[in-house]
């Protein structure tokens, strides 16, 4: 893989034999000329007298080894020779560039080596200019088997590009675009002309009108096969509606700082679209009366209410008497003390499925943990953040009720050693256990848990308690957010030419090993513990 193109003679075959014989012990390496080469492809190895057989593979054999390689390592051995660099390129579904407007010159040859690319990542830096229409065109040309497109801060295409596009790639099944200027128009050509796209996500899309006046998104060809939407701060999100209500296949809907009132939008969507199993809402305007809509989705499983004050336990009581089979519960009530103990005791009597309740600024009590110990056997995951009513009693409560219990994080509450002394006798199927910020454990209340839980991991992080701030989307996390992210699909700018998804596997130590990066302590708790032997269900 390190051969030089140099003009370096070769040793003669009999020098080769004679150079085997004096050092037989030895397994060597040799480069022979079966005849006068052309190229570095046609040298053959000898090693210990036997031909490279790897030169005898074929080609779709070689293309499956690449697939297990990291994007660095096929770069490299596209490097070898002629023919690893054709299969290499011929085998590479995934690519993303860095959508400068200098791309445009390269796009032919780009895409006459990378001819089998179905998803791609075109992502410009904000400070530079991004390609335009021209270049979308040209890629979506040699591109028509496209499935996924992810777009980010492109701010030069406009919808013209947009329509050409959905006019050339109509396989396409996933759109996510960010911080583009593209409008209306360009996203009605996407659901008009792609009648398979399952997954759209929309952030921060500049070309929308603002107002009374702006276009209508929807419902078109893909809102028979869309299964999730994912909307971000938007100022003009609601157009979105008329695709909202008309994807009847809708599974997962998502709405992240979005302005405007939501909760007739709610109403409309839930009355039309009953199979809906995960629903975020995040710093939205939406009120018990939104709630109250979702529980007509009665096979909601997985329900995300971050910084939506207006929410109560009315609501909340209302989507768990309807909604009972409820797996994933996430509250971040933002301190407004509107969800409580009764919102808690209503989930725990009517949602015996529950496995995973993550509470950031909520004050449960004994009362509401006792129950939901009691009621919800399955109940795996659970992360109290923020909470000034979670002391060592109730943790001792967990301790002895939650036989199920296998992870357990703890953030900013007036727990103490003696709640860790609890855990060491309670919760025989815990596993992992995470404390942070909690003033009244220390060193030596982690070490006695330690010492008698021999295969718990137990991580204690007595810092300094700051300002907290949850925030959920954006795969950002702060202070006391948590994140389940349901694994999309992020492909790695690199170079201008080329860089795979793949680099991105390459995740940071501290989130390899479940450490506390920064202020993100649940999401680094809990970002492999959403995925596990449930995750298919949703």
């Amino acid at each position: 893989m390190g051969q030089s193109n140099s003009s370096a003679a070769l040793p003669s075959r009999r020098e080769i034999i004679h150079h085997s014989h004096r050092s037989s012990t030895k397994s060597t390496a040799t480069i022979s000329p079966m005849q006068q080469p052309e190229d570095l492809n046609d040298w053959k190895l000898i090693i210990d007298g036997a031909h490279d057989y790897i030169s005898y593979l074929p080609d779709e054999c070689l293309a499956c080894i690449f697939q297990f390689l990291s994007s660095g390592d096929r770069k490299r051995c596209s490097m070898v020779c002629r023919r690893w660099l054709r299969v290499e390129g011929q085998s590479r579904q995934r690519l993303s560039l860095s959508a400068q407007a200098d791309l445009l010159p390269l796009v032919p040859t780009l895409f006459s080596r990378f001819d089998s690319v179905t998803k791609l990542a075109l992502k410009c830096d904000r400070r530079s200019v991004s390609i335009g229409d021209e270049a979308l065109i040209s890629i979506s040309a040699r591109c028509r088997n496209l499935t996924r497109l992810k777009l980010r801060a492109c701010r030069e295409l406009t919808d013209t590009g947009m329509t050409a596009f959905a006019k050339n790639c109509k396989g396409l099944k996933k759109l996510s675009c960010g911080s583009c200027t593209f409008g209306a128009k360009g996203m009605n050509a996407i659901i008009d002309n792609c009648a398979s796209l399952e997954e759209l996500s929309v952030k921060r899309l500049r070309g929308i009108t603002d107002g009374a006046a702006a276009e209508l998104i929807g419902p078109g060809l893909a809102a028979a096969s869309l299964k999730t939407i994912c909307l971000k701060e938007l100022y003009n999100g609601q157009c979105f509606r008329p695709l909202m209500i008309g994807s009847k296949n809708l599974r997962t809907l998502k709405l992240f700082r979005c302005s405007g009132d939501w909760d007739k939008i709610l109403q409309l969507v839930a009355d039309g679209v009953k199979g809906m199993v995960e629903i975020h809402l995040e710093k939205l305007q939406v009120s018990d009366v939104g709630l109250t809509a979702i529980s007509n989705c009665m096979d909601l499983e997985i329900l995300h209410l971050v910084k939506t004050p207006e929410c109560t336990n009315l609501g909340l009581g209302s989507v768990a008497e309807r909604c009972k089979l409820l797996r994933k519960l996430h509250i971040d009530g933002w301190k407004a003390n509107r969800i409580g103990d009764e919102g808690l005791v209503a989930v725990s009597k009517n949602c015996p499925n529950l496995q995973e309740l993550v509470l950031i600024g909520v004050n449960p009590t004994k009362i509401s943990l006792e129950m939901l110990a009691s009621n919800c056997q399955n109940l795996e995951r659970l992360a109290l953040c923020g909470s000034d009513t979670v002391g060592d009693t109730e943790i001792s409560c967990i301790a002895a009720k939650c036989i199920a219990l296998k992870k357990l994080c703890i953030k900013s509450c007036p727990v103490s050693d003696h709640g860790m002394e609890a855990l060491a006798t309670g919760c025989p199927n815990l596993v992992k256990v995470k404390v942070k910020k909690c003033r009244g454990v220390t060193c030596d209340g982690a070490d006695l848990l330690r010492s008698a839980r021999g295969s718990l991991a137990v991580n204690l992080d007595s810092g300094e308690p700051e300002h907290q701030d949850a925030s959920v989307s954006d795969g950002v996390v702060h202070d006391n957010g948590v994140e389940f992210p349901s694994a999309p699909i992020q492909i790695a700018a690199a170079e201008p030419s080329i860089a795979s998804t793949s680099a991105l596997r390459s995740t940071s130590f501290k989130s390899r090993l479940g450490l506390f990066s920064g202020r993100s302590l649940a999401a680094c708790t809990f970002r492999r513990w959403s995925n596990g032997r449930n995750s298919s269900r949703s």
